[in-house]
């Protein structure tokens, strides 16, 4: 679409030129042609057919008006004195600025003043008189100029304005991929983790009621998974979470399930579930499920304590694993995030005014933890 748009506007300003020099062949040549203009200079005598090239030089000037304006220039101002034709002096004043050609174009302005005041002084169907010459060639050709230099101011204007909102666009769409590519990660990669885990758990194990049990979860987490990728792809085209986005209120179903995967997990939870937001609600959750994740990768056989509570109007999360603990027959590739969820987790509580920090402790372990407002603020606003 932007290749189309570019396409008709050079077509339109080659119309525009084409246009302008048919126009200066119109003014010119009618009175070159008939007798009407002044023939002869006082100090020079001009043949016709140096005034119809004079003429045809000006018209054709006005072809490259936009990429250069010396050829433009010499050819108007020969105009003038030849042919006593002064509309395109100008025009040139007015293209020399327009398109920003000339640098120092006040000096180059006077110049053409000049030569406006000199071919109406020689012209027979005007007064002679030295202030209504000084003032016809001023008003005629620096008010062109001046009008020529609004018109490049605008169109910068309306240039950076463009380049501003593609740029914001382009920021806006990747911000968008990122948010799309964190909510992805999210929601597949904590069931596909605990499901393999199960399945694990399965092959280590011969009691047929447990081995059935096991297999519920991994149904269960499959068939939530599957309904949380097609609410949130519903729900990614108005902005909002999908109507099965979890809240706080998962949270304590989170460290169940991490313990029945072998996990040593404490929980300490006071929050006001009633007065909490729902996007600070989710973030929240995704806190603690990323960092219990990263615990079964990293540190399956460690002691892990998962902390959330309200203090006055921010939410402290925390996930810490101690780094110690007995070993567990139970493997998660490294990989299996694809190392997304932290850096995407940030994002996402930076969006709602909060701060996630992560690292490892002083005892050997590692420490998620984040701060979020119970009311974060209007994204218009950010």
């Amino acid at each position: 679409m932007g290749e189309k748009w570019a396409g008709l506007a050079e077509r339109r300003e080659a119309a525009a030129d084409v246009l302008l020099a048919v126009a200066v062949l119109a003014f010119g040549l009618p009175p070159v042609l008939f007798g009407h203009s002044f023939p002869d200079l006082p100090f020079l005598a001009v043949p016709w057919w140096a005034q119809v090239a004079a003429v045809c030089a000006a018209a054709l000037s006005m072809l490259v008006r936009r990429s250069v304006a010396w050829p433009m220039i010499g050819a108007t101002v020969a105009c003038a004195l030849l042919a006593g034709e002064t509309i395109p002096l100008m025009l040139a004043a007015y293209s020399m600025t327009a398109q920003n050609t000339v640098r120092r174009w006040p000096w180059v302005a006077a110049a053409l003043a000049g030569v406006y005041m000199l071919a109406d002084w020689a012209s027979p169907y005007t007064d002679r008189l030295p202030v209504a010459l000084a003032v016809r060639a001023i008003t005629l050709i620096f008010l062109p100029a001046l009008v020529g230099t609004w018109v490049w101011r605008y169109r910068t204007m309306i240039r950076e304005l463009r380049a501003g909102v593609r740029a914001r666009e382009e920021r806006a769409a990747a911000q968008e991929r990122r948010r799309i590519a964190g909510e992805l990660h999210d929601t597949v990669t904590h069931a596909v983790t605990v499901m393999v885990l199960n399945a694990g758990l399965i092959q280590d194990t011969d009691e047929l009621e447990e081995i059935r049990k096991l297999a519920r979860n991994i149904e269960d987490k499959g068939v939530r998974a599957l309904t949380e990728l097609r609410e949130l792809l519903t729900a990614l085209r108005r902005r909002d979470l999908p109507p099965s986005a979890e809240s706080v209120e998962g949270i304590p179903r989170l460290v169940e399930e991490s313990r029945a995967t072998g996990l040593r997990v404490a929980l300490h939870y006071d929050v006001p579930e009633e007065t909490l937001s729902r996007q600070a609600g989710h973030a929240c959750y995704r806190v603690v499920q990323e960092g219990l994740n990263n615990v079964r990768k990293h540190a399956p056989g460690a002691d892990v304590q998962v902390v959330c509570e309200a203090h006055g109007d921010v939410l402290n999360v925390s996930v810490v694993n101690s780094g110690k603990g007995r070993a567990v027959p139970v493997r998660v590739p490294a990989d299996a995030g694809g190392g997304y969820g932290l850096p995407g987790l940030r994002e996402r509580v930076a969006q709602l005014g909060g701060r996630l920090t992560y690292g490892p402790t002083r005892e050997g372990g590692f420490a998620l933890t984040a701060t979020i407002p119970l009311y974060p603020p209007d994204p218009c606003e950010v």
